[in-house]
């Protein structure tokens, strides 16, 4: 069996930064340990797999279609670079007609769109609500979304961006503090700083998810449909502008929509094009 596979750097115009995912298009149904094998093989954050929903579907022609992500480790539910990658693929190197795509997940259904300088990805919004801890860094905030399990812990105000990029986080000691299922993944997020000399952004973040095998993801969609809902609240804001302070480093565009979700753009650049044998 010969799979057309791509790797997509996502939240970035440029090869080599942004959040690698890599992209599987399915003509015909893998047998479901597969997946497991091929996102192990890729051994990158995530592996998508777009398949067709009808027999009569096509890549080019068709607007839906459905989706699932893999860690090296395990599927999850929800993953934003993996979904920004996967309409890349569709819209770049397919040259699918459409100016809207709709995936089916785990999530729901998640729309991509065509935007002049990115994608729009279309993701659930999601709460997160006050919880208590006690830890060695300043902590200003700490809040817990039960839909992502994800926990979000904002540091003081008092530390500048430096802070957050040198600070040092062992995963393996994660797992240990935290081994109920209840966290899958844990954001750090800073509140922005005045411009300057730099370009303003109005948060800052480092996404942590050990838990399900990927020690620090570089730059994460589905953790910002958690900051996005904290942060419109604490800035009094609806459209902002967010870096995740990764090695790599990502940048994203967010909007909040009337309807309770949030629109995020990124931009795409695909950095390997190849057919794999499973």
């Amino acid at each position: 069996m010969k799979l057309p596979i791509f790797i997509v750097d996502a939240f970035t115009a440029k090869a080599f930064r942004g959040n690698p995912a890599a992209v599987c298009l399915l003509e015909n149904k893998l047998d479901e340990d597969v997946h497991q094998k091929i996102a192990r093989e890729m051994n990158l954050s995530e592996t998508a797999f777009i398949r067709k929903l009808n027999p009569t579907d096509n890549f080019t022609q068709s607007s839906c279609f459905g989706l699932r992500w893999f860690t090296p480790a395990s599927e999850v539910p929800l993953c934003g670079h993996a979904t920004l990658a996967s309409a890349a693929v569709l819209f770049y190197k397919i040259k699918n007609v459409n100016n809207t795509l709709t995936f089916v997940t785990l999530s729901g259904e998640l729309k991509a769109r065509r935007a002049e300088d990115g994608i729009i990805l279309d993701l659930p919004l999601y709460p997160a609500h006050p919880q208590t801890a006690i830890g060695n860094t300043l902590v200003q905030d700490i809040r817990y979304s039960p839909d992502t399990r994800k926990l979000l812990v904002r540091l003081s105000d008092t530390y500048k961006r430096s802070f957050l990029e040198n600070l040092k986080v062992n995963t393996q000691d994660l797992l240990q503090v935290e081994n109920t299922g209840k966290v899958k993944g844990l954001i750090l997020t800073l509140k922005g700083e005045p411009g300057g000399q730099t370009q303003t952004f109005d948060f800052y973040s480092r996404y942590f998810a050990p838990w399900v095998g990927v020690a620090e993801d570089p730059v994460t969609g589905s953790a910002h449909a958690v900051l996005s809902s904290y942060w419109s609240q604490q800035l009094g804001k609806k459209d902002m502008h967010a870096f995740q302070c990764s090695r790599r480093g990502g940048e994203l565009e967010i909007s909040l929509c009337p309807d309770g979700r949030v629109d995020i753009k990124g931009g795409t650049a695909i950095v390997l094009e190849g057919t794999l044998t499973a």
